[in-house]
Protein backbone atom coordinates (compact mmCIF):
# COMPACT_ATOMS: atom_id res chain seq x y z
CA UNK A 1 0.00 0.00 0.00
CA UNK A 2 1.49 3.37 -0.95
CA UNK A 3 1.19 5.98 1.84
CA UNK A 4 2.57 10.02 1.23
CA UNK A 5 3.93 11.40 4.67
CA UNK A 6 3.36 14.99 4.46
CA UNK A 7 7.54 15.64 5.64
CA UNK A 8 9.57 18.43 6.88
CA UNK A 9 12.96 16.76 7.41
CA UNK A 10 12.19 17.31 11.05
CA UNK A 11 12.15 14.55 13.83
CA UNK A 12 8.70 14.38 14.21
CA UNK A 13 7.75 13.48 10.76
CA UNK A 14 11.18 10.97 10.55
CA UNK A 15 9.77 9.23 13.72
CA UNK A 16 6.10 8.94 11.44
CA UNK A 17 7.83 7.48 8.57
CA UNK A 18 10.05 5.28 10.40
CA UNK A 19 7.02 3.87 12.45
CA UNK A 20 4.62 3.10 9.47
CA UNK A 21 7.07 2.00 7.50
CA UNK A 22 6.48 -1.50 8.55
CA UNK A 23 3.21 -1.67 6.83
CA UNK A 24 3.10 1.18 3.83
CA UNK A 25 5.64 1.71 1.04
CA UNK A 26 6.14 5.14 2.23
CA UNK A 27 7.36 8.27 0.16
CA UNK A 28 8.14 11.54 1.96
CA UNK A 29 5.89 14.17 0.24
CA UNK A 30 7.10 18.09 1.27
CA UNK A 31 5.01 21.12 0.14
CA UNK A 32 6.81 23.88 -1.72
CA UNK A 33 5.03 27.41 -2.22
CA UNK A 34 7.96 28.16 -4.45
CA UNK A 35 9.41 30.96 -2.18
CA UNK A 36 12.47 29.25 -1.73
CA UNK A 37 14.68 26.11 -1.66
CA UNK A 38 14.90 24.92 1.59
CA UNK A 39 12.46 21.60 0.32
CA UNK A 40 16.30 20.73 -0.66
CA UNK A 41 16.74 20.04 3.30
CA UNK A 42 13.76 17.52 3.41
CA UNK A 43 14.80 15.83 0.11
CA UNK A 44 18.50 15.24 1.82
CA UNK A 45 16.69 13.72 5.04
CA UNK A 46 14.77 11.81 2.82
CA UNK A 47 17.90 10.33 1.02
CA UNK A 48 19.70 10.18 3.75
CA UNK A 49 16.98 7.38 5.35
CA UNK A 50 16.14 5.26 2.37
CA UNK A 51 13.17 7.23 1.57
CA UNK A 52 11.84 8.12 -1.97
CA UNK A 53 10.87 11.95 -2.00
CA UNK A 54 8.53 13.74 -4.00
CA UNK A 55 7.92 17.61 -3.63
CA UNK A 56 3.88 18.95 -4.35
CA UNK A 57 3.54 22.60 -5.15
CA UNK A 58 0.90 24.75 -3.09
CA UNK A 59 -0.78 27.28 -3.68
CA UNK A 60 0.75 30.94 -3.24
CA UNK A 61 -2.55 32.42 -2.57
CA UNK A 62 -3.52 30.37 0.85
CA UNK A 63 0.28 31.40 2.03
CA UNK A 64 -0.14 34.96 1.68
CA UNK A 65 -4.12 34.13 3.34
CA UNK A 66 -2.16 32.59 6.22
CA UNK A 67 0.44 35.15 6.57
CA UNK A 68 -2.15 38.17 6.63
CA UNK A 69 -3.63 36.38 8.98
CA UNK A 70 -0.62 35.52 11.33
CA UNK A 71 0.60 39.12 11.05
CA UNK A 72 -3.55 40.33 11.98
CA UNK A 73 -3.11 37.83 15.04
CA UNK A 74 0.51 38.72 15.92
CA UNK A 75 1.34 34.64 16.30
CA UNK A 76 1.68 31.90 13.87
CA UNK A 77 -0.90 29.26 14.71
CA UNK A 78 -4.03 30.03 12.89
CA UNK A 79 -1.86 30.56 9.74
CA UNK A 80 0.06 27.22 10.07
CA UNK A 81 -2.76 25.75 10.38
CA UNK A 82 -4.29 26.92 7.04
CA UNK A 83 -0.72 25.87 5.25
CA UNK A 84 -1.23 22.78 7.16
CA UNK A 85 -4.73 21.65 5.79
CA UNK A 86 -3.72 22.78 2.47
CA UNK A 87 -0.54 20.81 2.20
CA UNK A 88 -2.71 17.37 3.00
CA UNK A 89 -5.25 18.26 0.46
CA UNK A 90 -2.51 18.33 -1.46
CA UNK A 91 -0.90 15.02 -0.56
CA UNK A 92 -4.48 13.67 -0.75
CA UNK A 93 -4.77 14.16 -4.42
CA UNK A 94 -2.00 12.07 -4.90
CA UNK A 95 -2.12 8.49 -5.96
CA UNK A 96 -1.95 7.26 -2.55
CA UNK A 97 -3.92 4.85 -0.34
CA UNK A 98 -2.92 6.78 2.56
CA UNK A 99 -1.54 10.28 3.98
CA UNK A 100 -0.05 11.09 7.06
CA UNK A 101 1.73 13.74 8.56
CA UNK A 102 4.01 14.05 11.90
CA UNK A 103 1.89 15.87 14.38
CA UNK A 104 1.89 14.48 17.79
CA UNK A 105 -0.15 14.76 20.96
CA UNK A 106 0.97 17.73 22.27
CA UNK A 107 1.38 19.48 19.48
CA UNK A 108 -0.90 23.01 19.11
CA UNK A 109 -0.13 23.68 16.25
CA UNK A 110 -1.10 22.30 13.73
CA UNK A 111 -3.36 19.70 14.45
CA UNK A 112 -6.11 18.08 12.68
CA UNK A 113 -9.58 17.18 14.37
CA UNK A 114 -11.47 14.29 13.72
CA UNK A 115 -14.06 15.90 11.88
CA UNK A 116 -11.05 17.49 9.02
CA UNK A 117 -9.34 13.69 9.34
CA UNK A 118 -12.52 12.01 8.05
CA UNK A 119 -13.80 14.96 5.87
CA UNK A 120 -10.13 14.29 3.63
CA UNK A 121 -11.07 10.30 4.06
CA UNK A 122 -14.04 10.69 2.62
CA UNK A 123 -13.53 13.37 -0.54
CA UNK A 124 -10.26 12.03 -1.63
CA UNK A 125 -10.75 8.17 -0.50
CA UNK A 126 -7.66 7.54 1.22
CA UNK A 127 -7.07 7.12 4.77
CA UNK A 128 -5.23 9.70 6.99
CA UNK A 129 -2.97 8.63 9.73
CA UNK A 130 -1.02 10.13 12.92
CA UNK A 131 0.52 7.85 14.29
CA UNK A 132 2.34 10.27 16.67
CA UNK A 133 -0.97 11.23 18.07
CA UNK A 134 -0.46 9.05 21.12
CA UNK A 135 3.17 10.48 21.95
CA UNK A 136 4.17 13.19 24.04
CA UNK A 137 7.26 15.71 23.50
CA UNK A 138 9.46 13.61 26.00
CA UNK A 139 8.47 10.07 24.36
CA UNK A 140 9.42 11.74 21.04
CA UNK A 141 12.58 12.82 22.68
CA UNK A 142 13.69 9.34 24.22
CA UNK A 143 13.71 8.11 20.69
CA UNK A 144 15.00 10.53 18.62
CA UNK A 145 17.99 9.98 20.97
CA UNK A 146 17.85 6.62 20.35
CA UNK A 147 17.71 6.55 16.34
CA UNK A 148 18.35 9.61 14.88
CA UNK A 149 21.13 11.87 13.87
CA UNK A 150 19.45 15.31 14.38
CA UNK A 151 21.37 18.74 13.82
CA UNK A 152 19.34 21.39 16.25
CA UNK A 153 19.19 25.18 16.84
CA UNK A 154 17.39 28.51 16.93
CA UNK A 155 14.65 29.00 14.74
CA UNK A 156 15.47 30.65 11.42
CA UNK A 157 19.24 29.19 11.62
CA UNK A 158 18.11 25.57 10.94
CA UNK A 159 16.66 24.87 7.96
CA UNK A 160 14.01 22.46 6.91
CA UNK A 161 10.67 22.09 4.57
CA UNK A 162 8.10 23.10 7.21
CA UNK A 163 6.32 26.08 5.91
CA UNK A 164 7.77 28.36 8.58
CA UNK A 165 10.80 29.54 6.39
CA UNK A 166 8.90 30.73 3.14
CA UNK A 167 5.85 32.07 5.69
CA UNK A 168 8.86 33.93 7.27
CA UNK A 169 10.25 35.64 3.96
CA UNK A 170 6.63 36.33 3.14
CA UNK A 171 5.87 37.95 5.83
CA UNK A 172 8.82 39.97 5.85
CA UNK A 173 7.78 40.52 2.20
CA UNK A 174 4.73 41.49 2.85
CA UNK A 175 4.86 43.07 5.91
CA UNK A 176 8.19 43.83 6.90
CA UNK A 177 11.36 42.26 8.71
CA UNK A 178 10.12 43.36 12.00
CA UNK A 179 6.92 41.74 11.44
CA UNK A 180 8.51 38.24 11.58
CA UNK A 181 10.49 39.29 14.90
CA UNK A 182 6.69 39.42 16.37
CA UNK A 183 4.77 37.09 14.94
CA UNK A 184 7.34 33.82 15.48
CA UNK A 185 8.71 33.45 18.94
CA UNK A 186 11.87 31.74 19.49
CA UNK A 187 12.13 28.06 19.28
CA UNK A 188 14.47 24.89 18.44
CA UNK A 189 14.64 23.29 15.45
CA UNK A 190 15.83 20.55 14.43
CA UNK A 191 16.85 18.81 10.87
CA UNK A 192 17.71 14.80 10.55
CA UNK A 193 20.55 14.24 9.39
CA UNK A 194 20.23 10.20 9.14
CA UNK A 195 20.16 6.81 11.45
CA UNK A 196 22.45 6.59 14.50
CA UNK A 197 24.21 3.36 13.82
Amino acid sequence: MELALLYSGGKDSTLAALLLDSFYDVTLVTGWFGVTDDWRHAREAAEALGYGFERVELDRGVARKAVDRMHADGYPRHGIQQVHAHALERVAELDVTAVADGTRRDDRVPTVSRAQAQSLEDRHGVDYLSPLSGFGRRAIDRLVERCLEVESGPSGEIKKADYESELRTLLAEHHGPEAVETVFPDHTQTRVRGLKE
